[in-house]
């Protein structure tokens, strides 16, 4: 079953992601996972998970074109190394 939970969460992140871009609403996600979240909390944090993995995906992906095309940018954020009293980088 966790193959189906994996596979559908999937197809409606890559959705998701496309129409928050068309309408421009950086919220998109969270509140589809609300409502995915009122019936089924497991496909919910799959959904979660499948989405973040890809926004970061093409944060990088546009990152390292940017770097190849010898354009500055900024260094991307070390979670390690983040500041005292941030929640960047995990428990402070």
């Amino acid at each position: 079953m966790s193959d189906v939970i994996n596979r559908l969460a999937d197809e409606l992140a890559r959705d998701t992601i496309k129409a928050m871009q068309e309408l421009g609403d950086d919220e998109l996600v969270n509140d589809v996972a609300a409502v995915i979240g009122s019936s089924s909390p497991s496909t919910e944090e799959a959904f979660r998970t499948a989405a973040r993995v890809r926004m970061a995906e093409a944060r990088a992906r546009a990152y390292l074109e940017k770097r190849l095309a010898g354009e500055a940018v900024d260094k991307p954020i070390d979670a390690a190394a983040d500041a005292e009293g941030t929640n960047i980088g995990g428990d402070h």
